[in-house]
């Protein structure tokens, strides 16, 4: 019988770190700014400096409305080819991406406030 509850507990601490694995992880707070400075420039040179539409669609609340969460992070991970869209995987990892469309989806309002100038690690590195 001890074996058996020994078993079930192991079975049962490995499903909660399975889970617990499954879930995305928040980028830290420095992160986040450097993200949402990445969606307003780059993201925004072909969506629209205010994300609401120029070369590529819109990016409001309002218009990614009506698609899946996954539809909106496999695009941005893997690009649309036809679109010219292009794949972000290997810049920004999957958590990143999340964090990313959450915010668009939610209406974030750190993407509707003006940009402020956002020094990232990489150009402290080369002294800009």
């Amino acid at each position: 019988m001890r074996k058996v509850g020994i078993s079930r507990s192991l079975f049962v601490i490995g499903c909660l770190s399975i889970s617990l694995m499954a879930h995305s992880q928040t980028p830290v707070a420095e992160r986040q700014q450097e993200l949402i400075h990445l969606v307003k420039q780059d993201c925004g040179s072909c969506h629209g400096m205010t994300l609401k539409g120029g070369l590529g669609p819109a990016l409001t609340q309002q218009a990614l409305a009506d698609k899946p969460k996954q539809f909106l992070i496999d695009t941005i991970l893997y690009g649309r080819e036809a679109l010219a869209m292009p794949p972000w995987q290997g810049i920004l990892t999957k958590d990143e991406v999340i964090w990313m469309v959450d915010q668009l989806t939610q209406g974030s309002d750190a993407l509707n406030q003006p940009q402020l100038h956002v020094q990232t690690k990489a150009q402290d590195e080369v002294g800009q």
